[in-house]
């Protein structure tokens, strides 16, 4: 911290009380990772595809709502569809944290409504892929909304400094719940014989296990983390009375505040265009290594654990790069790397897990790290008292504006029938967003949010 700046009374708190909320914060991503990972990267997308497949007419598409949809496109039109809805329920809850200050029942509201849809989707059998396309709707909007709250406690129980570390551990343990959970996911999948399980049995059993696991950790947080008490009339000096009421009011008010924060904007932007790449990559590359690469399930499934275990290790080994090198030029470094993941996954040949292994492995490097410190950077952006409205746009950037890609994705898939033209066309997602974030002055954007500027960012 800069010499003179101190915290105000809501902040500060005893560094051993700042470190339980802190570990308490990590369970959260705990919780809550194991449906990115064994739902929406492996099970979901094939699973639903081949339902869909199920119900579709003899030229293979299916009709929801009388609108011709190829079936191998509904998936990725599904995760679009729940990032529009959380993008109108997101700034109603930030507003509502920061008018209130009482952001822990939003959360559980929000964790709990999506583990109970994730559990739902146990019911998925036979044809009824309209009740996986809702199902999946209600866990990803949800698991956004919460992701706004959850992202918004970082700036109050981490200092300055330590922002980097924080973030990073947070991702770490989500990665470590994810492979830990696929290992079981491994086993009961491939030997679901020896279960008396049938394949779609032991696919449903995964999916809703996750919906059970997100639930039952969801209470570590909910028990170490405490709101933080407003004054009276509130953050803004309107008081919280109406807050959800007036959300849509308070997200003009925000998106006007942050035009006096141009170089927020400007980082928002360029996370905007790379991390819609990102969430693509994650959420479709089951469907494009199963229909495209023609790999079984169990293939997938070792791929996705073996993500999990080097994300781990990526996370941490770019938290300390960037305690080197600062976050922007760390996850310069990760969009890099992107581009080439891109470029070689176009060209890998289909029926070779090995090489979908390597490809898996240079994932796994980048995928925590560039999240993470991308979560952390942002965070020196943000101007006290506004933490859940800021991170409400930045969760929009995060998950709730992502929806480009995937719709990019489905439209190339439906336009051309090849997989192989759908993946290389997020490649401009991380060329766009490499050249936008070069151009962002990040010291210059701490000072000017009025917060302190680290040594290195």
């Amino acid at each position: 911290m800069t010499a003179g700046t101190t915290e105000p009374e809501e902040y500060a708190v005893d560094p051993a009380e700042r470190r339980r909320e802190q570990r308490g914060w990590y369970f959260y991503d705990f919780a809550c990772s194991v449906y990115s990972t064994s739902v929406l990267t492996v099970f979901l997308g094939p699973y639903l595809t081949s339902v869909a497949r199920a119900a579709a007419d003899a030229e293979g598409f299916v009709h929801p709502l009388g609108i011709p949809v190829r079936a191998g496109s509904l998936f990725a039109y599904a995760v679009s569809m729940s990032i529009v809805v959380a993008v109108l329920v997101m700034p109603l809850a930030g507003a509502a944290a920061d008018r209130t200050g009482r952001k822990k029942p939003l959360l559980a509201t929000a964790a709990y409504l999506g583990a109970a849809a994730t559990a739902g989707m146990f019911f998925l059998a036979g044809e009824r892929y309209l009740l996986g396309t809702f199902l999946l709707i209600v866990a990803n909007a949800s698991l956004s909304v919460s992701m706004v709250l959850y992202n918004a406690y970082l700036p109050q129980i981490a200092e300055p400094d330590e922002r980097d570390a924080v973030s990073s551990r947070g991702w770490a343990f989500g990665y470590t719940s994810g492979a830990l959970v696929l290992v079981l996911n491994l086993v009961l999948y491939s030997a679901h014989d020896s279960f008396g399980l049938t394949e779609g049995e032991a696919v449903r059993i995964c999916l809703a296990s996750a919906g059970v696991w997100w639930g039952a950790f969801t209470i570590v947080p909910l028990r170490r983390l405490r709101d933080r008490r407003l004054p009276p009339e509130g953050p803004d000096g309107r008081g919280g009375e109406g807050a959800v009421g007036s959300g849509w009011r308070q997200l003009r008010a925000t998106l006007k505040d942050m035009r006096r924060h141009p170089l927020t904007l400007s980082f928002l932007l360029a996370y905007l265009v790379y991390n819609d790449g990102v969430q693509t990559v994650i959420s479709q590359a089951s469907v494009f290594g199963s229909e495209e690469l023609g790999l079984d399930q169990t293939t997938l499934i070792t791929a996705v654990l073996l993500v999990q275990v080097l994300a781990v290790a990526g996370a941490l080994g770019m938290g300390r790069l960037a305690r080197s090198y600062g976050a922007k030029r760390t996850i310069l470094g990760s969009l890099a790397v992107w581009t080439l993941i891109l470029a070689a996954g176009y060209f890998l040949p289909a029926g070779a897990p090995v090489f979908f292994f390597c490809l898996a492995a240079a994932i796994g490097l980048v995928l925590g790290g560039s999240q993470a410190l991308s979560r952390s950077l942002f965070s020196h952006l943000v101007p006290r008292g506004k933490e859940a409205e800021y991170f409400s746009a930045y969760e929009m950037s995060d998950r709730g504006l992502s929806w480009l890609g995937p719709l990019v994705f489905g439209l190339a898939y439906q336009l051309t029938g090849s997989y192989r033209d759908a993946i290389i066309s997020l490649v401009i997602f991380f060329v766009v967003g490499f050249a936008l974030l070069a151009r962002v002055p990040v010291r210059r954007a701490v000072e000017a949010a009025g917060n302190p500027v680290p040594d290195r960012v």
